[in-house]
């Protein structure tokens, strides 16, 4: 991923989001501020064909202090449609999983949406576990204004 990518990327973002019924409000200064630097909070892997930005991979560090754990969550998987079943989803989760290797963790991790049934074969396909869903979680919105 590069500076150059990101009004791509940015893109197909906002399709994943539409996909999902949301509305995507990412800016461009805000994908650069979480996936370029020395300490990305996001990793973005992208997928290319022919030198054109076809799909992308968002990885977040995720961890298991109990067991002494880093994990990596693949939070967004996206191919363009005319590129889909041609092998640049499952290059995308196979880059994350050696992305994931190679930053120390010792499991990847990746949430679907239950009415993606394509996936329910694919990951397991691949080596991944099904995993139970998780209690209930909760949240709160910061004012990043208030001191």
């Amino acid at each position: 991923m590069t500076e150059e990518d990101l009004p791509r990327v940015q893109e197909m973002v906002e399709k994943l989001a539409e996909h999902h019924g949301d509305i995507a409000t990412v800016t461009v200064e805000e994908l650069a501020r979480d996936v370029l630097g020395a300490n990305p909070w996001v990793r973005i892997l992208i997928a290319e064909q022919q030198g054109d930005v076809v799909g992308y991979a968002a990885l977040c560090p995720v961890a298991q202090m109990q067991f002494g754990a880093r994990g990596m969550d693949l939070q967004h998987l996206f191919v363009e449609a005319r590129a889909r079943r041609m092998g640049a989803g499952k290059a995308l989760i196979r880059a994350s999983q050696k992305q994931a290797r190679a930053e120390g963790c010792t499991y990847l991790s990746v949430g679907t949406h239950p009415e993606n049934t394509l996936v329910h074969d694919i990951y397991p396909a691949m080596g991944f576990d099904r995993l139970d869903p998780p209690g209930p979680r909760f949240r709160i919105a910061l004012d990043t204004t208030a001191g």
